[in-house]
C-alpha cells in the first residue's frame, strides 16, 4: 500500500465513523410539500382543452391558487399499464426527464371517449381495457379494470408542482431597512430552502431554484405493498405516518443501520400491491431523490348485491395512500394494472427489460476479500479450494490490485504477472473479476485521468470546473458517465488492446457508484455539480451507478465483438439495471440481524425486476462466529448470487480456517449448489424470457393464499424449491408455512412427504437448513461436482421429479453454450420439458427454435411420493425402439430410483412405469 493510500484509508474510516445522513426534516422539498395537507385540492382540469391526437390525451389544469397551468397526459400502453405524465405547460426551460431506463417507448393504443359530462370524461381503450375517468374539480383520475376501480390518482389532493422561476433580484446594499415582517418572511424562505439549502457544514445553491414535484395515488382494496428497494426493512413496507419516509437516494452508508428507511446503495421507484388474486402497482420514472409515504385506512364501500349497490349497505374495505415526492424532474407515472402477479411482471419488464441471462459461471460460488495480498496469496487461496475438495468459479481483487488505485492498472510489486495469473486460472476453468470504480486518480501521468479531462468527460462543480473529491485514490475526478460519448470511451477502455494484461477470463465489479465522495455532503456529489446537457446532479443521482453499470457491461461485449455475454455486479443500482448484470446489497455487518435481514431485502429486489442479487456472505465488517458463517452459506447457496466476502480489518475466512467440520458443512453447502445449477441456469432464462423473478416471496406463487402475504424468511427458488434459512443464533427448529391449498411438500435430504396447507415446527441441525421441493415439479440436476462449473459440462443430469395429489409433474431444462449470445443470435440452445402424468415420464421440446447440440445424457430420475413399486421400467428411444430397464424402489421414502439411464438430453423420449 503506498503512503498517501494508507493515509487515505484512515481519513475514510474516521470519516465514515462521523458521517452524518439526512433525516426527512433536513430535506428541504419534503419540508415544502409536507406543508400541503389532503383534501384541498388546489388543481382543477380544464375539460375543453382535451385533445385525443394519435394515441395521446392531453389537457390542461391549473393551481387555483398560484394560476400556474400544467399540461397532462394520458396513455393507454398495450398489456393494461396507464402512463401520467405531468408538466409545465410553459417552462422557462426543459425540465429533466428521465431517459434510457425504458428499453423502448411503449406500444400505445388509441383512447375514446366512453361517457362525458360538465364535470368529467370517461376515456379507453376499448370494452376490455382500463377506464380513465378524469373529474375536472377538483382533479381527479380514476383507474379501473374490469369494471373494477383499481387505482386513484390525486383523490387526496396533493399534487405538487413547483414550476420554474427566476431566481429573486439580490437586495442592494441601500435596502437594509428591512421591517421586521419581510425579515421574518426571508427566514421562513431559508428554512423552506428554496434557492439554498444547508446541511452540517455543506450549502447547496439551487441553479433553477425549487423544483419538486409529487403526486398521491390510492390504491383500492390493498393493505399489502411491497418493493421500493434498497432499504433495510421488511419486506412488506409499514405505514409511515409517525415514522420517516422511505427514502429513494443512493448512498454509501458504511455498517446502514437495521429497520430504517434510509435509502441506501440502490433504489428502484416501484411499489407492488397485492390482495387476493389481484395485483397492481406503480412505478414513478423520476431519477432524483425521492420520499415515500405510506398510508393506510379502511374506507366504507357500498354493498353490491348482484348488479344493484344498496348504498344503505357498507362493508369496510381496506385502502393504501401512497404519497411519492421528488426534487425535481417532471411527474412520469406508470400504473399497472395486471391483473394477475405474473402480469405485473410483464407488464414492467416490457417498461424497462427482464434479467441478463447471466454466463453459467456467474452462478457458481465466487470468493472475494478486499484485500488479497498479492499474486502468490490469489494462487494459494485457488489452491486451497482444490485441496479440500471445494468448487468455486471466480476469485475477485479489490482495489489494492491497481497501482495506487489508478483503475485499469496493475500493482506489479503485488501481481508481478497478471496474464499469468489468469492463465492459470483458466486452465482451472476459474475466472477473476477486478474492481473499476468510476472515481478518477488526479494524475496527469495516469492515461485513464488524462485522456478522460482531455475530452471533457468529468462531473464538472457548479462553476464549471472538473469537480475534484476525495475517493480512495486521495485527490478523485468524477467520470461523467451520463454523457454517451463519455461511456462509449469508458466503454473501449475494457477492450483487451488498452486494458493492460487484461484477457478473456477477467470481468468487473463496479463499486462505490452511488457515487460516493468522502468528506462531501452524505459521503455522496453535491447536488449542484454539474452533468451531461447542463443538469445538476440534483436531477439524475440515482442513474449514476446504473450508467457506469451499462457502460462495462457494454464494454466487456465490445471485446468480443458482442459473443460472449459480460458480467458485471454494481453496487448502485436504478429501474432498468437488470439489463445489465448483478447487483448485492452492499456493505453488511457480520451478525445474525444482517443474515436475517438479507431475506427481505432480496425479495424486495428480486420482484422490482432484479433477479440477479445477493447479500455478502458471510457479513462484510466484522468476523463472523463459525455458527454466523455455516449459517450464512447455507442460505447464500439457495440465493441468486452466491459470494463470500470479507473486510480488509477482518479474519481471514477462506471455508477451510474454521476447523474441519465447519469446512465439512460448508463444503456440503457448496457441493449442493453446484449439483442445482441445471435448475438454478433454467430458472434465470425464465427470468430472462418472461420476467419471473428468481428468488419469488410465496405470493407471487400462491395469490390467494392471504397467509403469505406478511412471510418473509422462508421463500422460493423458482417454482419448485421453499427453502427457509436458518438466522437465529443456537437454533434447533424452526416455523415454516407450506403453502397452497392440496400442496404436497417433500424434504430434499430425507424426502418426508408433507401436506400443505399447514404451519409447522421442523428441527434443523447444524448439517442443513429446511429446502423442500414442491409435488409437482421436475427439477434437473447434475450428478456430481466439478471444481468449478466449466468442469461439469458434460456432467450427466438427474431428473428429481417429486408426485402431486394427482401423481403429475412437470419441469424445464434450459441448455446452451453458457457463456455466449448465440442462443440469441443463432438458436443455439435447447428447452426441454419433462412431464410425469399417468405412469409416463417424458421428454419433449419446449421451444423448436433451438438448435443445439449436445452429447449429454439424462443418467439418473428419482421419482419422489411413488406410493407404490411398478411391476417393470421401459424405456421407449426416440428411434422407436425400448428396453425394460432395472429399478430400485424405497418403500420407507417412496422413492424410486433409475440409474446408469443414457438418455439424450436433446432427443424425445418415455419412461413408462406399469
Amino acid at each position: 500500500m503506498e503512503p498517501e493510500h494508507e493515509a487515505q484509508v484512515e481519513e475514510c474510516s474516521a470519516t465514515e465513523e462521523t458521517a452524518q445522513y439526512k433525516t426527512c426534516n433536513d430535506i428541504a422539498f419534503y419540508r415544502r410539500q409536507k406543508l400541503l395537507k389532503s383534501g384541498n385540492c388546489l388543481f382543477h382540469a380544464r375539460l375543453d382543452t382535451l385533445s385525443l391526437s394519435g394515441n395521446e390525451a392531453k389537457f390542461q389544469i391549473f393551481n387555483a391558487d398560484t394560476k400556474v397551468f400544467l399540461l397532462v397526459e394520458v396513455y393507454s400502453i398495450v398489456g393494461n399499464v396507464v402512463r401520467i405524465k405531468i408538466n409545465e405547460l410553459a417552462p422557462l426551460k426543459p425540465r429533466y426527464e428521465v431517459p434510457d431506463v425504458l428499453v423502448k417507448e411503449p406500444l400505445t393504443q388509441r383512447l375514446i371517449v366512453l361517457e362525458k359530462d360538465e364535470n368529467s370524461i370517461t376515456l379507453s381503450p376499448g370494452e376490455n381495457g382500463p377506464q380513465i375517468l378524469i373529474t375536472a374539480k377538483p382533479f381527479q383520475l380514476d383507474i379501473s379494470l374490469q369494471q373494477e376501480l383499481v387505482l386513484s390518482v390525486n383523490s387526496l389532493g396533493l399534487l405538487y408542482f413547483e414550476h420554474l422561476q427566476p431566481k429573486p433580484e439580490q437586495k442592494t446594499s441601500a435596502e437594509t431597512n428591512e421591517s421586521s415582517a419581510a425579515k421574518s418572511e426571508k427566514e421562513a424562505d431559508n428554512d423552506l430552502g428554496l434557492w439554498e439549502e444547508k446541511f452540517n457544514a455543506f450549502c447547496d445553491t439551487k441553479l433553477s431554484g425549487p423544483t419538486s414535484v409529487g403526486l398521491d395515488f390510492s390504491l383500492h382494496g390493498y393493505e399489502h405493498v411491497y418493493g421500493i428497494p434498497q432499504h433495510a426493512e421488511t419486506f412488506q413496507l409499514k405505514p409511515t405516518e409517525d415514522e420517516e419516509p422511505y427514502r429513494l437516494f443512493n448512498l454509501d452508508v458504511f455498517g446502514h443501520k437495521l429497520h430504517s428507511p434510509l435509502g441506501i446503495y440502490g433504489s428502484v421507484p416501484l411499489i407492488l400491491a397485492h390482495k387476493p388474486k389481484k395485483t397492481a402497482g406503480i412505478f414513478w420514472l423520476n431519477a432524483s431523490e425521492t420520499l415515500v409515504d405510506i398510508s393506510q385506512r379502511a374506507v366504507a364501500k357500498p354493498l353490491t348485491i348482484g348488479i344493484h349497490q344498496d348504498v344503505k349497505k357498507v362493508r369496510p374495505e381496506p385502502q393504501t395512500d401512497v404519497r411519492w415526492m421528488s426534487e425535481s424532474g417532471i411527474i412520469d407515472a406508470f400504473l399497472l394494472l395486471g391483473p394477475s402477479t405474473y402480469d405485473i411482471f410483464k407488464q414492467y419488464a416490457q417498461l424497462t427489460g427482464t434479467q441478463a441471462l447471466p454466463s453459467l459461471f456467474s452462478l457458481g460460488y465466487h470468493q472475494c476479500r478486499y484485500s488479497y495480498d498479492d499474486q502468490a496469496d490469489v494462487e494459494q487461496v485457488d489452491a486451497g479450494f482444490d485441496e479440500h475438495d471445494i468448487p468455486y468459479d471466480t476469485i475477485w481483487l479489490d482495489i489494492d490490485h491497481t497501482r495506487g488505485n489508478r483503475y485499469f492498472t496493475w500493482d506489479k510489486t503485488k501481481f508481478p504477472n497478471p496474464k499469468r495469473l489468469q492463465q492459470r486460472l483458466k486452465s482451472k476453468k476459474r475466472k477473476l473479476v477486478v474492481i473499476s470504480d468510476p472515481h478518477v486518480k488526479v494524475d496527469e501521468k495516469y492515461y485513464i485521468y488524462s485522456q478522460a479531462k482531455a475530452r471533457d468527460f468529468f462531473v464538472k462543480d457548479s462553476t464549471g470546473e472538473d469537480f475534484i473529491g476525495l475517493c480512495w485514490p486521495g485527490e478523485s475526478c468524477y467520470l461523467d458517465v451520463t454523457n454517451p460519448l463519455a461511456r462509449d470511451w469508458y466503454a473501449d477502455q475494457y477492450s483487451f488492446k488498452r486494458y493492460e494484461c487484461s484477457s478473456d477470463v477477467l470481468y468487473l465489479w463496479n463499486d462505490m457508484n452511488e457515487p460516493s465522495v468522502f468528506k462531501g455532503p452524505e459521503q455522496s456529489l453535491p447536488r449542484n455539480v454539474l452533468h451531461h446537457g447542463g443538469w445538476e446532479n440534483r436531477d439524475l443521482h440515482n442513474l449514476y451507478g446504473f450508467y457506469q453499470q451499462m457502460a462495462t457491461a457494454d464494454g466487456l461485449s465490445r471485446r468480443s465483438a458482442e459473443k460472449e455475454r459480460p458480467f458485471v455486479l454494481t453496487r448502485s443500482f436504478f429501474a432498468g439495471s437488470q439489463r445489465y448484470g448483478a447487483m448485492w446489497t452492499g456493505d453488511n455487518m457480520a451478525e445474525w440481524g444482517f443474515l436475517k435481514i438479507s431475506i427481505p431485502m432480496l425479495l424486495s429486489i428480486s420482484i422490482s425486476g432484479i433477479s440477479f442479487c445477493g447479500a455478502d456472505v458471510g457479513g462484510f465488517f466484522g468476523d463472523p462466529e463459525p455458527e454466523l458463517l455455516v449459517r450464512w452459506y447455507q442460505a447464500g447457496a439457495y440465493q441468486p448470487f452466491f459470494r463470500g466476502h470479507s473486510h480488509t480489518e477482518s479474519k481471514r475466512r477462506e471455508p477451510w480456517l474454521l476447523g474441519e467440520e465447519n469446512t465439512k458443512l460448508i463444503r456440503n453447502v457448496i457441493q449442493e449448489r453446484y449439483l442445482l445449477l441445471p435448475y438454478w441456469y433454467t430458472i434465470f432464462y425464465e427470468a430472462h424470457v418472461t420476467a419471473k423473478p428468481v428468488m419469488r416471496p410465496l405470493w407471487v406463487e400462491f395469490p390467494e393464499d392471504v397467509d403469505t402475504f406478511g412471510v418473509e424468511d422462508e421463500y422460493l427458488v423458482g417454482n419448485a424449491l421453499l427453502v427457509h434459512p436458518v438466522t437465529d443464533a443456537e437454533a434447533t427448529a424452526v416455523t415454516i408455512l407450506f403453502p397452497g391449498s392440496g400442496e404436497v411438500w417433500y424434504d430434499v435430504k430425507t424426502f418426508q412427504r408433507l401436506q400443505a396447507r399447514q404451519t409447522m415446527t421442523v428441527s434443523v441441525t447444524m448439517e442443513n437448513i429446511p429446502v423442500f421441493q414442491r409435488g409437482g415439479t421436475v427439477i434437473p440436476k447434475k450428478t456430481k461436482v466439478g471444481k468449478s462449473s466449466g468442469w461439469m459440462s458434460e456432467v450427466p443430469y438427474a431428473l428429481q421429479v417429486a408426485l402431486d395429489s394427482k401423481n403429475s409433474a412437470t419441469g424445464e431444462l434450459f441448455l446452451d453454450d453458457g457463456h455466449s449470445f448465440a442462443y440469441q443470435a443463432s438458436n443455439q440452445f435447447l428447452y426441454r420439458k419433462f412431464h410425469f402424468h399417468n405412469g409416463v415420464l417424458s421428454s419433449s421440446c419446449a421451444d423448436d427454435r433451438g438448435k443445439y447440440k449436445t452429447k449429454c445424457v439424462v443418467e439418473m430420475v428419482l421419482i419422489v411420493g411413488m406410493k407404490a413399486s411398478p411391476s417393470s421400467v421401459m424405456v421407449c428411444y426416440s428411434d422407436g425402439t425400448e428396453k425394460v430397464i432395472p429399478f430400485k424402489y424405497d418403500a420407507k421414502t417412496c422413492v424410486l430410483t433409475l440409474e446408469n439411464l443414457v438418455l439424450n438430453v436433446g432427443n424425445d423420449w418415455k419412461v413408462k412405469f406399469s
